[in-house]
């Protein structure tokens, strides 16, 4: 069962979701929160939940000081962020501060179902329409030459794996793409992370673009 804390400040907006949510039969809404402290509250009371929809702009404390706290006091907690944020900016700040997913509130049903059962079972996720968006960048701009500051270093077949992770493939259609196997793409994404110094896949797309390594 997957079971949820919303930390959402809009009333109209946090029912709605909890209704969308519970005609699911495998998620439960366990706990509510209009704000940041209410949040951790509700998580330090030792809620029993294991994945908590957060919106950024909440009261209080809020965005990525919210995120790092939760994500550094309850490890175990899926974080998917809720927002009518949609700057590339705020989506790169929430995954490096420690969240699992990003949605803008225009969402249908469908992709924020599929996004909490993603999170659940390890991966991560940005919504279609701003993975879309950072796809028309990558279909307007070749793959940038690699600047003298530190990514010199990208292999041609990197640069090849890094465009094609960004265009939301897995390790085995990549693999499939290249002509290559599986192990081998593993091996280019953990080094591509290793070079950028990023956490995770979603922290190297972000890294990449915002850095010029993909226009």
């Amino acid at each position: 069962m997957i079971r949820v804390l919303l930390a959402e400040d809009h009333n109209i907006v946090r029912n709605g979701i909890r209704s969308l949510l519970d005609s699911e039969s495998d998620i439960k809404v366990m706990g509510e929160a209009a704000n940041g402290k209410e949040a951790i509250r509700v998580l330090e009371e030792n809620t029993p939940v294991n994945l908590i929809i957060l919106d950024l702009n909440m009261p209080g404390i809020a965005g990525s000081e919210l995120i790092k706290y939760i994500s550094s006091n309850f490890k175990d907690l899926k974080i998917l962020i809720l927002s009518m944020s949609d700057h590339e900016k705020y989506v790169s700040e929430s995954f490096n501060a420690g969240a699992d997913g990003y949605l803008l509130k225009n969402v249908s049903k469908d992709e924020l179902v599929f996004a909490v059962k993603h999170l659940m079972v390890g991966g991560q996720y940005i919504c279609s329409e701003l993975s879309l968006r950072m796809l028309a960048k990558i279909s307007s701009h070749e793959v940038a030459q690699a600047e003298p500051d530190g990514f010199a270093d990208f292999t041609k077949r990197e640069l090849e794996v890094l465009k094609l992770i960004a265009e939301g493939f897995t390790n085995n259609e990549i693999a499939e793409k290249l002509f290559t196997s599986r192990r081998t793409v593993e091996g280019h994404r953990q080094s591509l992370i290793e070079k950028t110094g990023v956490s995770n896949s979603a922290s190297l797309i972000m890294h990449a673009f915002r850095n010029g390594i993909i226009k």
